[in-house]
């Protein structure tokens, strides 16, 4: 059986990934969408192995130790990161494998496993992309302001990635993906 490929999918906050990544995973179920490890407790309703793979700190700095982990980092407290074992596992069974992951984790994926395919979503606009954000309506301004002030620094990142999709029009952002996933021709 052929390996299968990882993807990496990245890019600023409001530009639509993960509804891309939802209507791609509904459209192809043979995509395996990596699980991450965290050593924050499980919240109501989360299921070990389908959420996230729930470790303790200890368990955790060991795998980073023995280089565990494609990417990992440290968000107020916890640790998170993307077990090796089991992108590996998927990959040789012949499926392809799906990150979708921040900017620095999707660096860390590119020197960790640099057969990865990555690429990087951007919004048609600055504009569109602020007004996405602010139509959530779910940010302070405050909030909307750093999202704003990250996505600036994402953005200006997009070239070191092997493929930028504008995510302007849905439909047309889910046929590029695929395409360039091999999933059509």
């Amino acid at each position: 059986m052929a390996p299968g490929r990882l993807t990496v999918i990245t890019g600023p906050s409001g530009v639509g990934k993960g509804t891309l990544v939802a209507r791609l995973l509904a459209k192809h179920p043979s995509i395996w969408l990596s699980v991450s490890a965290t050593t924050r407790a499980p919240r109501q309703g989360e299921l070990p192995g389908q959420s996230y793979f729930f470790l303790n700190r200890e368990q955790f700095e060991l795998q980073v130790a023995e280089a565990g982990f494609l990417e990992w980092a440290e968000f107020a407290g916890n640790l998170y990161g993307t077990p090796r074992n089991a992108v590996e596992e998927q990959l040789a069974a012949g499926r392809p494998v799906l990150l979708e992951i921040e900017l620095e984790g999707a660096r860390q994926v590119r020197r960790s496993f640099p057969a990865g395919f990555q690429v990087f979503v951007r919004p048609p606009s600055f504009a569109e992309l602020e007004r996405r954000i602010r139509s959530r309506g779910t940010d302070s301004e405050e909030a909307i302001g750093r999202r704003l002030q990250r996505a600036q620094v994402e953005l200006a990142a997009a070239e070191e990635f092997d493929a930028i999709l504008v995510n302007d029009d849905l439909d047309q952002a889910l046929a590029a993906l695929e395409a360039q996933m091999g999933l059509i021709s």
